[in-house]
């Protein structure tokens, strides 16, 4: 038996945990035995106190599952010297004994292309290609185990013209994941019906996409060269391309499906318009969704002052949007709007080379901005961390903007997604946040392959 790091475990086999578990048990320590063939949980039962070592094995779809535990003991060591036993005749007889008898169809593959190689999305093929972004390849194959395709194109375009959608589709089922839900994929709609121990969250992924010309080719997005532009950018563009799939998945009504009648209904919503947008476009989303727009002034002292202001629409060029998307008919079926801007294929690199995964030789510094501390700042804190340094730190759900609908039918208990920064439109039009002592706005993971 070796030790392994939580992080490693949780990118292998977390998504086998059922929520009383997280309620009833608690993880002292990870193990693995024979080359991750088995791995072995320490666990401490909240009620009565006692140990026991729990061993997970993979099954016929390449999915952890639990075969076999000691019994409790009055310590955890007493526990984990009982587990060798179990392991060493689960591995004489691994064949049978990783058979769980509820396996369907064969492993679900990101990764064997389902298309000619000249169709392959360019972002896929650098995952899939270069020794700099194998700690993403390797996170992947894992997670993809658990990942059913509900409506059944998920690997097509993911390899092809859907590759950043589907990733934001991932990035939210590990996050759910790392909050102790489990999915079910029973139905394709919405794309996220979840529940952990505190109750039912359903959710439907969208994207901001690249405005295409005529001849299908993309628009560039607008320079970002003065702060009238930015200006402009931020309270104008990107409101209107937030409009159009935040209003389209708003005709869907999803809230009047059976399994989604009556629970928290969230729209989750990624910016990939243009090569690093997100950080940018950020500042746009509650300005769209609340429909105000929020200035700033500072008195003598220095003390900020937060000044709301009502808007009513945006305009560019020849569009022109209403403001304030809770605000329209239907929207008070939706509980919340989420987003994250460092929920990109950077971010998977990061957390793959955390559990440990890939390539050796891969070198990561992140640069990026984070909430001030200080309350009268009006300029995020800049920060430079080494990815690979044994003091870094990164969770899922680290970076994750949530904005409560006031109006909602069904509002979403911000415990559902702990560890995210919570918003809240006051009626006085202030934004009430809670923001987690480390909240990223926005990052640039610098990757080198040295000897």
């Amino acid at each position: 038996m070796r030790d392994i790091k939580k992080v490693r475990f949780e990118a292998l086999a977390a998504y086998c945990r059922q929520p009383e578990a997280l309620f009833a048990a608690e993880e002292l320590r990870w193990l693995e035995a024979y080359d991750e063939e088995i791995l072995i949980v320490v666990i401490r039962d909240v009620t009565d106190g006692d140990y026991s070592a729990v061993l997970l094995a993979k099954d016929l779809k390449e999915r952890y599952r639990w075969v076999e535990m000691t019994k409790f003991f009055e310590t955890a060591d007493q526990a984990l010297a009982a587990a060798p036993t179990l392991i060493e005749k689960i591995h004489a007889d691994f064949g049978d004994e990783r058979v769980q008898g509820d396996e369907k169809g064969v492993p679900v593959d990101f990764f064997t292309p389902v298309v000619a190689a000249h169709k392959l999305n360019p972002d896929f093929a650098t995952i899939t290609s270069l020794e700099g972004y194998s700690p993403t390849f390797e996170l992947m194959k894992p997670l993809m185990r658990w990942y059913e395709d509900a409506d059944g194109n998920f690997v097509e375009q993911f390899q092809t013209t859907g590759f950043d959608a589907r990733l934001w589709e991932l990035y939210l089922f590990a996050a759910l994941v790392e909050a102790g839900y489990i999915i079910d994929r029973s139905f394709a709609a919405p794309d996220f019906c979840a529940k952990n121990f505190l109750g039912h969250l359903c959710i439907e992924a969208t994207t901001v996409n690249p405005s295409r010309a005529p001849n299908g080719d993309p628009i560039p997005p607008p320079p970002l060269e003065t702060q009238e532009q930015i200006s402009a950018f931020q309270q104008h563009y990107m409101p209107i391309k937030y409009a159009g799939p935040l209003t389209a998945k708003l005709k869907k009504k999803y809230w009047e499906k059976e399994n989604v009648r009556g629970l928290p209904l969230v729209f989750a919503i990624q910016d990939f318009h243009a090569p690093n947008s997100m950080a940018m476009s950020r500042t746009a989303l509650p300005i769209y969704l609340y429909g105000m727009i929020w200035d700033w002034r500072k008195d003598d002292s220095g003390e900020l002052t937060i000044i709301p202001q009502k808007n009513e629409k945006h305009v560019w060029g020849a569009k022109t949007v209403a403001s304030g998307f809770f605000s329209l008919p239907g929207a008070e079926n939706i509980s919340a709007v989420i987003s994250n801007a460092s929920a990109t294929v950077s971010k998977f690199n990061r957390m793959g080379l955390l559990a440990g995964f890939g390539s050796k030789r891969v070198r990561m510094i992140r640069r990026g901005t984070v909430a001030s501390l200080d309350p009268n700042s009006v300029l995020p804190t800049v920060f430079v961390h080494d990815v690979n340094s044994a003091q870094y730190s990164e969770t899922w759900m680290e970076g994750m903007d949530v904005y409560h609908n006031p109006d909602a039918a069904q509002p979403l208990d911000p415990m559902m997604l702990p560890g995210a920064a919570h918003h809240w439109l006051r009626e006085d039009g202030q934004l009430v946040s809670h923001i987690p002592a480390w909240q990223p706005f926005g990052s640039i993971t610098q990757i080198s392959v040295q000897d």
